[in-house]
C-alpha cells in the first residue's frame, strides 16, 4: 500500500483497536447478561488491583526503555538494563502483594489471590516482549499481537462462563491472552541481551522516576473510582459503573490509536528538532479524535437508557445517567492523553508528573467527597473535573514548546453535522418507539449515515483525505481526488 508510514501505522492501529473493541463489547454484553453486576464488579476490582501491583513491578522503566530505545542509540544495552530492573521489581511487587493480602477483602472474598500472583509474573514477561517491539517502532506488530491477545482472552472467558465458571474464568482468560501475545511477540524480537553499564541504568532511572510517578497518577484516574466505589458502595455498583465507563470509552478509541503510533515518532522528531512535524501531527490527531467523540457523545445523551438496557440488561439501566457524564469524560481524555503523551515523548516526564500528580490528588479528594453523596455519578463527576484540570495544565506547559494549530473550520463542521444528526435522531425517537435492540441498531445506523453524509458535504478536506487514503489502500472502485 502506498501510504505514509505514520498514516499506515495509525490506520493499522485504529483497525486493530476497532476490531478488538467490537469483540470486547460483544463479549461484555454476554458476560453482563450471564453474570450480573456483582460478578462483573469483582472482575473489574481484580483488574484495578492488578494495575496497582503491575505499576510497582514496572517502576516506570517500561516507558523509559521505550523512550531510550526509540532514540536509536545503544538499544541492546538499554533493553538488557530494563529487563534486569523489571525482574527485580517483579519480586518486590509479589512480596508486597503477599504481605498486604489480608487487608484486601475484595481479593479474599473472591479467592483471586493465586490468580493475581500468576498474572503479575505473566504480565512481566508480556511487558518485556512488548517493550522490544514497541521501542523499535514495530507499531503494526504491537497491534496485531494486541488483537490476538484480546481475541484469545475473550474466547477463553466466554468458554469458561458458558461452562459455569464465574470471576475465575474471566481472570483465567485475561492471563491466557497475555500468554498468546508473548508467543507472537517472540517471533519479531529485534533486540538482544548485551552488557550494560551503570550509565544505562542511570539514564533509564532519570526518565523512569518521573514516568513512574506520572503513571501512578494515571492509574489513579483509571482505578481510584473503581476501588472507592467498592469501599463506599457494593461490587454491583462497581459493575454498573465500569460497564458504563467501557461503553463511553468507544468515543475515544481514535486517541488510543494516535497515542500508540505517535509516541515513538514524536520522540524521534524531538531528537531531530523537527517541531513542525510534531505540530502537524498533533493538530491532525486532535481533529480526527473529535471527529468521532463529538457525535458519539451527542448520540449517547439521547440514547443512554436504551444503550444500557439493551446492551447489558435491566440490572444495568441505573448507569444511564452516569454514561452521559462519562461521555464528556472521554472528550476531556482526548486532550489529556495527547498532551501528556507529547510531554513524555519530548523528554519532559517531570512536567507530566507534576500535572498528573496534582490532578490525581484532586481525583481522590473529589471521589471521597462525591461518592457518598451522589453515588457512582459522583465518581464520574470527579473524573470529569480532574481530567479537565489535567488537560489544561498539560497544555499550558506544552504550549511554549509546540504550537497547536486547531483546525477550527473542520471542528466547526463536525459540530454542525453533529447538531443535524442529533435533530434527526430526536425526531425519529419521537415518531418511532425505540423499544428493541433492532430499533436501537436502526436509529444508530440512521444517525451515523446522517452525520457522515452531512460532514462530507460540509468539509471537502476530510472527504478528500478519506478518499485519497482509500486510493492508497487500493480499495476497488474508488478514484483518486485531484
Amino acid at each position: 500500500m502506498k501510504i505514509d508510514p505514520v498514516q499506515r501505522q495509525s490506520l493499522l492501529t485504529l483497525l486493530s483497536l476497532t476490531s478488538v473493541t467490537a469483540i470486547g463489547y460483544i463479549s461484555t454484553m454476554y458476560f453482563a447478561h450471564s453474570l450480573g453486576p456483582a460478578i462483573m464488579g469483582a472482575y473489574f476490582t481484580f483488574l484495578a488491583y492488578y494495575g496497582i501491583f503491575d505499576l510497582i513491578g514496572d517502576g516506570g522503566f517500561g516507558g523509559a526503555a521505550v523512550k531510550r530505545i526509540s532514540e536509536g542509540k545503544e538499544r541492546n544495552e538499554y533493553y538488557t538494563a530494563y529487563v534486569t530492573l523489571r525482574c527485580l521489581l517483579l519480586c518486590i511487587s509479589l512480596i508486597i502483594c503477599i504481605i498486604i493480602f489480608p487487608w484486601l477483602p475484595d481479593l479474599q472474598d473472591s479467592g483471586l489471590m493465586p490468580w493475581m500472583l500468576a498474572a503479575l509474573v505473566i504480565g512481566t514477561v508480556y511487558s518485556i516482549s512488548t517493550t522490544d517491539i514497541y521501542g523499535t517502532a514495530q507499531v503494526g506488530i504491537t497491534q496485531v499481537s494486541n488483537f490476538f491477545n484480546t481475541s484469545f482472552k475473550i474466547i477463553i472467558q466466554v468458554a469458561a462462563v458458558f461452562i459455569g465458571f464465574a470471576v475465575g474464568g474471566l481472570v483465567a482468560g485475561y492471563i491466557a491472552g497475555m500468554v498468546l501475545s508473548i508467543l507472537i511477540n517472540t517471533r519479531f524480537l529485534r533486540l538482544s541481551f548485551s552488557r550494560y553499564k551503570l550509565a544505562h541504568v542511570k539514564a533509564l532511572f532519570t526518565f523512569s522516576f518521573w514516568t513512574f510517578l506520572s503513571s501512578g497518577g494515571s492509574l489513579i484516574f483509571s482505578y481510584a473510582d473503581t476501588i472507592l466505589i467498592g469501599l463506599f458502595m457494593t461490587q454491583g455498583d462497581v459493575g454498573v459503573y465500569r460497564l458504563a465507563f467501557q461503553l463511553a470509552s468507544v468515543s475515544s478509541i481514535i486517541v488510543t490509536a494516535f497515542h500508540t503510533t505517535l509516541f515513538p515518532r514524536i520522540s524521534q522528531w524531538h531528537v531531530e528538532n523537527s517541531l513542525p512535524r510534531i505540530e502537524t501531527a498533533l493538530s491532525k490527531a486532535l481533529t480526527y479524535c473529535l471527529l468521532l467523540a463529538i457525535p458519539i457523545t451527542a448520540g449517547g445523551i439521547l440514547l443512554s437508557r436504551q444503550l444500557m438496557y439493551f446492551l447489558y440488561g435491566e440490572s444495568f439501566i441505573s448507569g444511564a445517567d452516569v454514561l452521559i457524564i462519562l461521555l464528556f469524560v472521554q472528550i476531556a481524555n482526548i486532550f489529556m492523553f495527547l498532551f501528556t503523551m507529547s510531554l513524555n515523548a519530548m523528554d519532559k516526564p517531570k512536567d507530566s508528573f507534576i500535572v498528573t500528580s496534582l490532578s490525581a490528588i484532586l481525583n481522590i479528594i473529589f471521589n471521597i467527597l462525591l461518592i457518598p453523596v451522589l453515588g457512582i455519578a459522583g465518581a464520574a463527576c470527579a473524573t470529569l473535573l480532574t481530567m479537565t484540570v489535567n488537560a489544561l495544565l498539560a497544555y499550558r506547559i506544552l504550549k511554549p514548546m509546540v504550537m497547536l494549530h486547531v483546525e477550527r473550520g473542520t471542528i466547526f463542521n463536525i459540530f454542525a453535522a453533529t447538531v443535524i444528526m442529533a435533530l434527526v435522531v430526536f425526531v425519529y425517537m419521537k415518531v418511532f418507539d425505540v423499544s428493541s435492540a433492532v430499533s436501537l441498531a436502526i436509529v444508530i445506523l440512521l444517525g451515523s449515515l446522517t452525520y457522515f453524509t452531512i460532514l462530507f458535504r460540509l468539509d471537502h478536506a476530510i472527504c478528500h483525505e478519506v478518499r485519497n487514503l482509500m486510493v492508497s489502500m487500493d480499495v476497488p472502485y474508488v478514484k483518486n481526488d485531484r
